[in-house]
């Protein structure tokens, strides 16, 4: 044990030697010199530029992917499939159509996504009805798979792990910052995606930050499992998968989105 110990001391006092000097080999005599600052300076591989978005739009940075751009659905279609059927408004936005024999239900994105930024942005209607979960409600799905909870949460009371900002029924926010029906709200979400081990386990979690109106409600949060209305989490081994907009089968007045955009991580 002694021994173990005194190697140990040895490693860690030559660490911090090699940390504070630079040996010169090739010469007759190999000496060392004191580090400089430019020893741990590096300039390669180049940083990539990347022109951000206007803050006062809140529009897309440059290396973004536009999913929704107020006018047209061309990156989305139906969740069961065809064209995706929600109705798109003068100034930009989309409402969901509720209306499931008529082009409504949910939507999601054509293309499928591994680890992203997504940015999206949301609005309850002023002349909002009902209560608790029956109240604005919608989600965003990662992956299809793992829901950020969209509801009016403003003066609506309903279990925590429900609310807006909640990764439904598994995590519950921070804070609650919604705005009040009939103002926007933002979410930025940053998901890094599962792994799986060869029998359908997880090796790595899915990771999701949230951050709600400027403030984050979900910190590096790990998600168990997928979304599930009744039950608990369950694991299902998938690779890149869309975004998901979901139309809700309360009875409220629906919801409406604008300026989606994604980054590819």
């Amino acid at each position: 044990m002694r021994k173990a110990l005194m190697i140990l001391a040895f490693c860690a006092v030559s660490m911090s030697a090699f940390a504070q000097t630079f040996v010169i080999r090739g010469t007759r005599h190999e000496k060392t010199e004191a580090m400089k600052p430019t020893m741990s300076e590096f300039y390669y591989p180049e940083i990539a530029k990347v022109t951000p978005g206007d803050m006062a739009t809140n529009s897309a940075p440059s290396d973004a992917i536009v999913l929704f751009d107020g006018k047209d659905l061309s990156k989305w279609q139906g969740a069961r499939g065809g064209e995706a059927g929600w109705k798109i408004n003068p100034d930009g936005s989309m409402t969901v159509n509720k209306d499931m024999r008529n082009g409504g239900g949910d939507i999601m994105t054509k293309e499928s996504f591994g680890d992203f930024q997504l940015h999206i942005e949301w609005k309850v209607p002023e002349n909002i009805t009902g209560e608790g979960q029956a109240r604005g409600n919608s989600g965003v799905y990662l992956q299809n798979k793992y829901e950020v909870q969209i509801l009016d949460s403003y003066a609506n009371e309903t279990y925590v792990n429900g609310q807006a900002g909640s990764l439904y029924k598994q995590s519950a926010p921070l804070v609650n910052p919604c705005r009040k029906p009939g103002e926007w709200n933002e979410y930025d979400i940053i998901y890094t995606a599962p792994t799986f081990t060869a029998d359908g386990r997880y090796r790595t979690y899915p990771i999701v930050t949230v951050i709600f109106n400027g403030v984050i409600v979900q910190n590096n949060t790990t998600l168990v499992g997928t979304t599930e209305y009744i039950g608990f989490p369950t694991t299902e081994p998938h690779g890149d998968g869309p975004i998901l907009l979901q139309c809700h089968g309360d009875r409220s007045e629906p919801i409406s989105f604008r300026n989606i955009w994604i980054r590819k991580l």
